[in-house]
């Protein structure tokens, strides 16, 4: 695919009177979108995100989303947000289609960027960043009922998986005892979530994908900017948990990386959760919702998505890993009393 063609075609429909001097691929090599530095004759720069998985409707309604929250967040957060760019005052997104291919650009505003966290946070690092997740999952569900409806729902995403588990596609990547075990977890949460009764959890942006590559702090790591929406959707608060759990684990940020769900059980997640707690309380349901929350990222972004998402590599590593290790441990490795207890919550 030529992805520089693709980018110029965008831009001249955006504004044909503005030349593009270079485009710079600056995209993570672990997945399968690209992010591109684009420089103009006149040194003005752009960011260019082009993607060609899941849905284009779904591409575009998020950024939509995404450009709304940005306009509505409140001080400390109103410059928190990565801005797109619009046009006709709305986000301006470009569809490429011909033949097999199918792919969309957004453009960005560069976002200026602080201090990244470290690989490995201290004890005192991680109860600053609990507090500060608390304030922005607060700052969101003040504006959440002023944002577009959003179309995407855990139940959906789910269902879709079941329906893919009969195609010829899953059926030659996976075996029969592989498809069988992806089911029983899809029904198992689709039953879970009745019995927690998630559907009434309040619905704000969450951001999921929060690895310490996708924002940035300030010295005293406040929150200062974020820039990555590969995996934004409208959710509960919980849903963003499982990543800052493995921001907060022991063994910290690491460049050949699994989904393993033991972060969610350290004594350094609590210390996170304490302290989120304390500005944004948390309630015992949420926190046995959590279980689910990990068995969905799996489930959705690993076995659903991953072939799409993360580069070859990547998407066979985890997807095996996804049927050995994390799904069997869905049950049998994570205890959230001992959370709850931890929070004083019943």
């Amino acid at each position: 695919m030529d992805y520089s063609r693709i980018i110029k075609k965008a831009w001249k429909e955006y504004d044909p009177t503005k030349t593009i001097r270079r485009i710079q691929d600056i995209s993570a090599m672990v997945s399968t979108n690209h992010v591109f530095r684009i420089l103009f004759e006149d040194d003005d720069i752009v960011i260019a995100k082009l993607s060609y998985f899941g849905r284009y409707d779904h591409f575009k309604e998020d950024h939509r989303i995404i450009h709304s929250l940005a306009n509505n967040l409140l001080y400390p957060f109103e410059n928190f947000l990565a801005k797109s760019l619009l046009k006709n005052n709305r986000v301006y997104t470009y569809r490429y289609k011909t033949g097999k291919t199918d792919t969309w650009v957004v453009f960005y505003n560069p976002t200026r960027v602080q201090n990244r966290l470290p690989k490995r946070l201290e004890e005192s690092n991680i109860r600053k960043l609990g507090y500060q997740v608390g304030k922005f999952h607060r700052a969101c569900s003040r504006v959440s009922k002023v944002l577009p409806k959003s179309s995407k729902t855990l139940s959906t995403d789910i269902n879709t998986l079941l329906k893919q588990l009969n195609s010829a596609k899953f059926k030659k990547r996976f075996s029969a005892d592989d498809i069988d075990l992806i089911r029983h977890h899809c029904e198992t949460f689709l039953k879970n979530r009745l019995l927690y009764n998630a559907g009434a959890f309040e619905t704000i942006p969450v951001f999921i994908d929060w690895n310490i590559g996708n924002f940035s702090v300030t010295p005293n790591l406040k929150l200062y900017s974020r820039w990555d929406y590969d995996w934004f959707r409208m959710s509960s608060r919980m849903m963003d948990f499982y990543f800052f759990s493995r921001v907060v684990s022991h063994a910290g940020d690491k460049t050949v990386f699994s989904y393993l769900i033991n972060p969610l059980n350290e004594d350094r997640f609590i210390m996170f959760l304490e302290e989120y707690h304390k500005v944004n309380p948390l309630t015992a349901v949420e926190i046995r919702f959590l279980r689910e929350v990990y068995r969905f990222f799996i489930l959705n972004y690993v076995i659903k998505d991953g072939g799409y998402f993360f580069n070859e590599q990547y998407a066979t590593k985890l997807q095996a890993e996804a049927l050995s290790i994390y799904l069997p441990s869905v049950d049998r490795d994570f205890d959230p009393e001992r959370l709850i207890s931890a929070l004083n919550l019943r």
